[in-house]
C-alpha cells in the first residue's frame, strides 16, 4: 500500500511539473521509471552518513557489493547508491554537514525509496570522560540541543519567556546560565553575564500518524527498541586500537549509552561539554544525528544511529592533541560496528 502511494506522488509530481519542464526539483519520467524498478527489488535499509571521509570505508568494505543493474541514482544534488551489505539490500547516502542537510537527506531517502529502517553512523566528539577515541557507541535516546529560548537580561528562572504562554516554548527541559561560567565574581557570587540564560526547546513536530498542520512536540527521540536489542550483541565486536605504531591506552569498545545530542555547533569547549553530559547524560555530541531521528520518527519509520568517538571535546585528556591520529581509526570502528549490525539483522 505504501509503495503504490509512493508511485502515485511520483507520478503526480511528473504529470504537475511536466516531464519535459526541466523544473528544478522535479522528477522526470525517466527517474521516476528507475525508482520504480530499485523499489521492486526492495525494501532497503537506509544507511545515511555525513560525509566521504565516514562513508568510504564503508563503500571499499568488502562486505559491501554494489547492485549490478543500480548501483546508485542521482536526485536532487545527493547520489544514492544501492547494493547489498553482509547481503541486506540496502541504499548508502551522503548528507553533507549540518542539521538542515541530515533532515533533507533522511527525507529524500524515505520519500524516494521503499525504506524499511534507517541506520546513521559516523564519528562524534565525546562528552563522556569514561570513555575514550574509538569507542563506539550506541544512544538509546537523541535529542537537538540547538533549540534554544534566549531570555532577555534581568529575567531569571521564575520569569515566564518570551511566547511561552501561547505553548510556543516551555521551561520543562532546562535552561544554561552563561554568569556560571564568567571567569571573575564578586563577592564570592557569579557576575551578571548579559547573555543571561538560554532554555533549551523541543522540536515542533507533524507525525505522519497525526492530523496535518497539529503539531506535536519532541525533545528525546528514541531510537528502534529492537534495532537497540540487536546493538548490544555489538559489545564483544573487535575493534581497531592503533594507527600504524600508535596505540591507544584501552582497546576500544562498542557500547550501547543513554543519551546522544546533535546541533550545528562543532563543540571544542571542555565547559559546554560537561554542561551537556551532567545536565542531559549526553554521551556522543554531533551535527546529524538527532535530525535524521526527527525525521525518522515523524515519518514513523525503525532508526538508530552508531558513533564513534573521535576526541574528547574541548580536551582534558591526555590523547586531546591525538585526535587528528586516530580519527581515521574512529571513522573505521564505526564501520565494522554497522557491518556487524546489520550481519545481526541479516
Amino acid at each position: 500500500m505504501v509503495s503504490h502511494l509512493r508511485m502515485v506522488l511520483l507520478g503526480f509530481l511528473v504529470l504537475v511539473v511536466g516531464i519535459s519542464s526541466g523544473a528544478y526539483g522535479a522528477v522526470s519520467q525517466g527517474i521516476a521509471k528507475k525508482i520504480e524498478r530499485i523499489n521492486k527489488r526492495g525494501p532497503y535499509l537506509g544507511i545515511v552518513v555525513p560525509n566521504s571521509f565516514e562513508r568510504d570505508p564503508l563503500l571499499q568494505s568488502p562486505s559491501f557489493v554494489a547492485d549490478d543493474h543500480f548501483p546508485y541514482l542521482d536526485f536532487s544534488g545527493k547520489r544514492f547508491r544501492i547494493g547489498e551489505l553482509e547481503n541486506k539490500k540496502v541504499i548508502v547516502v551522503m548528507t553533507g554537514l549540518s542539521m538542515l542537510n541530515a533532515g533533507i537527506t533522511t527525507q529524500l531517502l524515505l520519500s524516494l525509496f521503499k525504506v524499511e529502517g534507517v541506520l546513521h553512523y559516523g564519528i562524534a566528539g565525546n562528552a563522556n570522560p569514561d570513555l575514550q577515541i574509538g569507542d563506539v557507541t550506541i544512544p538509546q535516546y537523541w535529542a537537538h540541543t540547538g533549540l534554544w529560548n534566549w531570555q532577555r537580561y534581568g529575567d531569571g528562572p521564575n520569569d515566564e519567556l518570551a511566547l511561552e504562554s501561547s505553548g510556543d516554548y516551555t521551561r520543562k527541559i532546562g535552561y544554561l546560565e552563561f554568569s556560571d561560567y564568567n571567569n571573575v565574581s564578586k563577592n564570592g557570587k557569579p557576575v551578571a553575564n548579559f547573555l543571561n540564560n538560554v532554555w533549551y526547546q523541543p522540536e515542533e513536530i507533524f507525525p505522519v500518524y497525526g492530523t496535518p498542520e497539529v503539531r506535536q512536540h519532541a525533545f528525546w527521540v528514541p531510537v528502534d527498541k529492537d534495532y537497540f536489542t540487536v546493538a548490544e550483541k555489538l559489545e564483544n565486536l573487535k575493534l581497531g586500537s592503533c594507527v600504524n605504531t600508535t596505540c591507544l591506552p584501552r582497546t576500544p569498545i562498542a557500547v550501547r549509552v543513554k543519551r546522544g545530542a546533535s546541533a550545528n555547533v562543532f563543540v571544542d569547549n571542555s565547559a559546554y561539554r560537561s554542561f551537556l553530559n551532567t545536565k542531559f547524560n549526553v554521551t556522543p555530541i554531533d551535527m546529524e544525528s538527532a535530525a535524521v531521528a526527527l525525521i525518522c520518527l515523524q515519518q514513523k519509520t525503525p532508526f538508530i544511529a552508531i558513533r564513534s568517538l573521535s576526541d574528547l571535546a574541548g580536551g582534558g585528556s591526555a590523547l586531546s592533541n591525538e585526535a587528528g591520529i586516530f580519527s581515521s581509526l574512529a571513522a573505521q570502528n564505526a564501520v565494522d560496528a554497522v557491518v556487524r549490525f546489520i550481519a545481526l539483522l541479516s
